[in-house]
């Protein structure tokens, strides 16, 4: 006998659930991106750049915290390709994270793969960029920015508008990622870049505004590996994001924006109605400076502000240059009472009292290789171990237990002194941590050159910077109240860069290089995030589209 019928009322609250729940999914985003060579004149010569839908730089995507992005990329190159998506964590989710630890490449000719990723719980600046081969020394990069839901407050007031800067360095070679690859694999150097970019070009973009407006201005450094300073002429820049989360809004007069590194700064328009300069420079060169240069135009204006371009910070020489940058980025603090991409003060998760699990101290270095008689290209390492990227992706050998792909936990958790300048060896590794673990992770740079490195899947604290080695009595010069998170860390010359980071996000992720060709060379390992209890709540499954490559081809999903 079947039961009765609810009654009324109830049957309407069941409805009334119902498309409740029907509703409550987040929003969904489509993209359909053809991947292909085509001609670019940024320096005003013909170059084969990497465009998407026929764009240098690609599209930007403008989407919500919490939306679910669907992208399907169609290779239509003679090589394999990736796209990676710097900054966003991918939640429980590194299948998506489109770098070649994680993925299979998509197949060149006409091979698709379709990235299903969600921006959960960010707010901010981000971008996406090639992974492989240097792709993105030909461009394939584009601007990601995700704004807040409306029950999110952010910390400043709606801006007039906003605009997206994508600057990084550029050469002039007429197939940029084959000849600066070929000149990597030959030589392990690259040459000075030959021009500096915005948005694809050195000079000619233009951001419109009102006098009187307030305007957000977001700026990416898409470049292989110089760091850039950004100014605008006249005008004050009060910092209101970094990488995804509030700082404390101080005012500058320029910003100094590493390889890799993302920020966001307001700017009223509070001087005479003419045109003003958006300068971007490189930085820490005693010789050939590079500029780009875009236009602030207030609404109205036909005339240009006068005087020269706004000068670079003030400093008697690179050295110099390093101290400025180092103090601006040491004034770089947590807001602690804005709100994260949850309606939460940011600081409710006091960083700086929890005992931390274990600490590594990754230590880079360049030579060349030991199988080299007398020299020969150049590689980089993580303390003496110079990274080779294997036929099948690490997250799919740890996945199908696939042997002899991964060097579990060889990499040494410091340096080895005596192996100082020593040739590295080459090698896979994977150090093993477990989920919700709380890490020191200390970069150190003993080399003439500033260091900028990269952590996908998280954010982390950079508690401290300083100069020379590293020891423990550093830790009492660390910041363990409002010391700045994001997701890339610059480390000056011969000298070091501390963070610590909440382990909260299972899956198999890239600890790398942000100087591109460094990374290239070996500079970069992976972190296996892992627990043993298993479940969706803790990582999701292997996709079912996923590409399957190298030992796994042919397996089951």
């Amino acid at each position: 006998m079947a039961p009765p019928p609810p009654p009324p009322f109830l049957l309407l609250l069941l409805l009334a659930v119902a498309a409740s729940l029907a509703g409550a999914d987040d929003p969904y985003r489509y993209f359909t991106w053809t991947v292909a060579y085509g001609p670019i004149t940024p320096l005003g010569t013909t170059q084969q750049g990497i465009l998407i839908n026929g764009q240098f730089p690609g599209p930007r995507i403008d989407c919500v915290t919490n939306d679910n992005l669907v992208v399907t990329v169609i290779n239509a190159l003679d090589e394999p390709f990736l796209l990676t998506w710097n900054g966003i964590k991918q939640r429980k989710n590194s299948w998506q994270d489109g770098v070649a630890g994680t993925n299979c490449a998509i197949p060149p000719r006409g091979g698709n793969y379709t990235y299903h990723f969600q921006t959960k719980d960010q707010i901010g600046t981000f971008f996406y960029f090639p992974s492989l081969a240097l792709h993105r020394a030909a461009g394939g990069f584009g601007a990601l920015n995700v704004y807040q839901r409306p029950a999110i407050p952010v910390p400043y007031p709606p801006p007039a508008g906003d605009f997206t800067l994508l600057v990084g360095d550029w050469y002039a070679a007429a197939s940029p990622h084959a000849d600066l690859r070929n000149a990597l694999d030959a030589t392990g150097a690259l040459p000075p870049p030959d021009a500096l970019l915005i948005n694809g070009a050195p000079s000619g973009n233009t951001f419109v505004g009102n006098g009187g407006g307030t305007y957000l201005f977001r700026v990416s450094n898409v470049g292989l590996r110089a760091s850039v300073n950004v100014r605008i002429q006249g005008h004050a820049l009060r910092l209101v994001e970094v990488e995804g989360t509030h700082p404390v809004q101080n005012v500058y007069d320029s910003l100094d924006v590493h390889a890799g590194q993302s920020l966001a700064f307001l700017v009223t328009l509070d001087q005479p109605p003419l045109d003003y300069a958006v300068v971007a420079s490189t930085r820490f060169t005693a010789t050939n400076e590079l500029n780009a240069v875009a236009t602030l135009h207030y609404a109205g204006a036909t005339a240009r502000a006068p005087g020269p371009l706004p000068p670079p910070p003030a400093a008697a020489g690179p050295f110099d240059d390093y101290g400025w940058s180092l103090n601006q980025a040491r004034s770089f603090r947590w807001n602690l009472t804005a709100s994260a991409a949850r309606p939460n003060p940011q600081g409710s998760f006091h960083y700086g009292a929890i005992p931390t699990s274990r600490t590594l101290v990754l230590a880079s270095s360049s030579s060349a290789p030991v199988d080299v008689a007398g020299g020969g290209p150049r590689r980089c390492a993580v303390n003496g171990v110079s990274f080779v990227v294997p036929d099948t992706p690490l997250k799919l050998a740890d996945n199908y237990n696939i042997a002899d792909v991964i060097d579990w936990d060889t990499l040494p958790a410091r340096p080895d002194a005596a192996g100082a300048g020593a040739a590295p060896r080459a090698g896979t590794p994977v150090l093993r941590l477990g989920l919700h673990e709380f890490v020191e992770v200390v970069f150190q740079n003993t080399e003439d050159d500033l260091q900028s490195w990269h952590l996908d899947g998280y954010d982390f604290w950079v508690v401290g910077y300083g100069d020379g080695q590293w020891n423990e009595t550093q830790r009492q010069t660390y910041n363990l109240v409002d010391a700045q998170a994001r997701h890339t860390v610059q480390v000056y010359p011969n000298g070091w860069s501390a963070i610590l980071v909440s382990l909260d996000n299972q899956g198999m992720w890239n600890l790398r290089s942000a100087i591109w060709d460094r990374q290239y060379l070996g500079q970069q390992l992976y972190l296996r995030v892992w627990t043993p209890e298993q479940s969706f709540s803790n990582e999701y499954a292997i996709p079912t589209d996923a590409i399957l490559c190298g030992k796994a081809a042919g397996l089951p999903h």
